[in-house]
This record gives structure tokens, C-alpha cells and sequence, in this order.
């Protein structure tokens, strides 16, 4: 009874460490774009040492491309320089939560419009494109403002922006043309993707 008791403990452990190394191996992984098609590749960022050139076939296209670990650029196979910039969280940004169709996102937003929806490599006109495979959700989905005054204090509101599905923010869908204020801790739901939005101010308070 005993030897059984153990093998169950020892089983137990070993998938809990299974699942916990798995984990870890999916925080490091980073995430690069095909040049070309817009293809996503992933690589654990942690086995290449700071300064190190790696070269990567998309097995979409064929493309071949460069980047180099710990700069902010990417070489492409024509030679040409792609500037990879820090992301600004001051104006607030959106966290999406994860789900079957996407993985967690921490978008940051600017002032004035920002357009939010699926990505896509052909669209234009998105400020905030969400990298994800559900269908639901439109590329050009919602809106967010995001306004200062000259105090510095900044405001959000959110509207749907025609969209097939709808917006909700928390339970309520929103209306056509209606534009409701939004604050820290919003969650705003667009097609089958949740997120919610943080504030510089919410973070100050916590």
C-alpha cells in the first residue's frame, strides 16, 4: 500500500514539474513575423547569447530574414532595416486574455483614436491589431479614444465601429452609434476576444 501510495505522489510531481517546465519554456519563447507573408515563427530567446545573428526560412512562404538578438531591428532577405520601437505604456494600454483563439496581449494605446481588431498584414488603418485566429472578431472591430486635459488626467470612451458581432462592455451590448466612457478595469468584449483596459492612473493606486 505503501510502494502504491508513493508511485501516486512520485506520478503527480512529475506532471505538475511537466506542466511547470512547459510553462516556463512558453513565457520565454519569443515571437518574430515573417517579413513577407506576416507568418508567425517562435524561438526560445534564452538559448542565443545577446548579439547573436539568427537566420529563419518562413515554412509558409520560403522568405528568408534576419534578426539579431537583443537589438532592436530586423534584417530582412533584401538587406533592408525594419526598426522594431519600445512600446509606450503611458496613454494606458489593453491586456487580452487568453484564449483558444489567442494568446495574452499587452497592447499600449495612444492619444486620440485607436482603431482595435484583428490583425492582418493587409489592413491599414489599425492602431491596435490583435494578433489572433478568431473569426468573430473584425479587423477594424472598435474604437477607443483617449483624450488628456491639461492637467495631464486622461480619459477613455469606447465606441463599436460597424462591426458584424457588436461590442460589449462587460454584459451590454453596445449600441450603433453609442459612445460610453470607459476607465480602469473595463472589460470590453469583441467577437469571442476579452480584454481590459489599465490606466497610468489605475496602476498608480494599486
Amino acid at each position: 500500500m505503501t510502494m502504491l501510495l508513493r508511485f501516486f505522489v512520485y506520478s503527480r510531481l512529475k506532471g505538475y514539474l511537466c506542466r511547470v517546465i512547459q510553462k516556463t519554456r512558453m513565457y520565454f519563447m519569443k515571437r518574430v513575423f515573417c517579413p513577407k507573408c506576416d507568418n508567425q515563427l517562435t524561438f526560445d530567446e534564452t538559448k542565443y547569447a545577446d548579439g547573436q545573428v539568427l537566420a529563419f526560412v518562413c515554412p509558409q512562404c520560403t522568405a528568408q530574414f534576419k534578426i539579431k538578438i537583443g537589438r532592436k531591428v530586423v534584417r530582412t532577405a533584401t538587406g533592408e532595416e525594419k526598426e522594431v520601437k519600445e512600446p509606450d505604456f503611458s496613454y494606458g494600454w489593453i491586456t487580452v486574455i487568453e484564449n483558444t483563439f489567442a494568446f495574452k496581449q499587452e497592447l499600449p494605446l495612444v492619444l486620440g483614436e485607436n482603431v482595435i481588431g484583428r490583425r492582418n498584414k493587409d489592413t491599414d488603418g489599425v492602431d491596435i491589431p490583435i494578433i489572433t485566429s478568431d473569426p468573430s472578431m473584425g479587423r477594424k472591430h472598435c474604437i477607443i479614444h483617449t483624450k488628456q486635459d491639461s492637467e495631464g488626467q486622461l480619459y477613455y470612451s469606447l465606441r463599436d465601429n460597424s462591426s458584424m458581432t457588436g461590442t460589449f462592455l462587460g454584459n451590454t451590448l453596445l449600441g450603433k452609434k453609442e459612445q460610453v466612457t470607459i476607465d480602469e478595469g473595463a472589460v470590453v468584449t469583441i467577437g469571442a476576444t476579452t480584454f481590459v483596459l489599465h490606466t497610468p492612473q489605475g496602476e498608480e493606486t494599486e
